[in-house]
């Protein structure tokens, strides 16, 4: 079988807020939203680049059956974004309020974690 991967879904506890958060602070591209009668959901699509691979945020409203207690990560580690500069861009997501939550570094790499509004850890390098 042949397959092509093309978007990841995640649960989220406040739509508005994880689009601010991965638009504004990540500079991703909000491609649209959707509503899901059928599991009272409402969703955002979001790219960092025309054509490139989707993250998708889905809120489901309270009666729906997959509002269930949020949990972080849920078996997700973290997503993973590559930036030019990373102390820049640390220093513009803690100004959104978002501060470093792990600062890692090797002899020859960096990288630092973040949280987004859901508590699902960002990594950033460059």
């Amino acid at each position: 079988m042949k397959t092509k991967f093309t978007y990841t879904g995640i649960r989220v506890k406040d739509l508005d807020a994880s689009v601010a958060f991965y638009t504004k602070v990540l500079g991703m591209k909000d491609l649209g939203r959707s509503t899901v009668d059928a599991t009272k959901g409402r969703s955002a699509s979001l790219a960092t680049e025309e054509g490139g691979f989707v993250l998708e945020l889905n809120y489901y409203e309270k009666g729906s059956r997959f509002a269930t207690d949020y949990v972080v990560g849920e078996g997700l580690d973290h997503l993973a974004f590559q930036v030019e500069d990373l102390d820049k861009a640390l220093t513009e997501a803690k100004r959104a309020g978002h501060p470093v939550v792990l600062d890692m570094k090797t002899a020859t790499n960096r990288w630092a974690y973040v949280e987004d509004p859901n508590g699902i850890w960002i990594e950033l390098f460059a």
